[in-house]
């Protein structure tokens, strides 16, 4: 089937989550509905095998791109030739999860904390090794 009858229908389901997507697939009156629910129904089982719940997966993208075309023929008038490509297409769709509010990092808090886990380190490293030179002198 080719990409640009395909990516009428992904148009369609583009803003909707994959659930409710497979769901209106169906009913949609374009041939690609049902080869757009099939890969979109093998991207959801592959999130849940992987410990995603299937009602917090949204859609990251959704591409159609061109596959290979057979180059076929048809004969017309006076013993001519007339081309017919035979177009295929590619459907590449990736789930993420939505982000949730206790999920959501500030990185600026993330630096701060970093920062201060930094010069803690530092402070350790520096009393070790006045201990290590106390030590020594002690054993003099």
């Amino acid at each position: 089937m080719s990409p640009r009858k395909i990516r009428l229908v992904t148009d369609l389901i583009k803003k909707l989550k994959p659930v409710d997507a497979v769901a209106r697939l169906p009913f949609v009156q374009k041939r690609a509905g049902e080869v757009v629910a099939k890969v979109i129904k093998s991207a959801i089982a592959d999130a849940k095998n992987q410990g995603a719940s299937d009602t917090d997966l949204i859609f990251k993208e959704i591409q159609v791109g061109e596959g290979p075309r057979l180059k076929r023929g048809r004969a017309a008038s006076r013993g001519r030739w007339h081309p017919v490509k035979k177009r295929m297409a590619h459907i590449r769709v990736v789930l993420t999860t939505r982000a949730k509010k206790s999920e959501v990092r500030n990185p600026k808090s993330e630096t701060k904390t970093e920062n201060s886990k930094v010069k803690n380190l530092k402070a350790k490293v520096q009393v070790k090794s006045e201990d290590k030179s106390k030590k020594k002198e002690e054993e003099k």
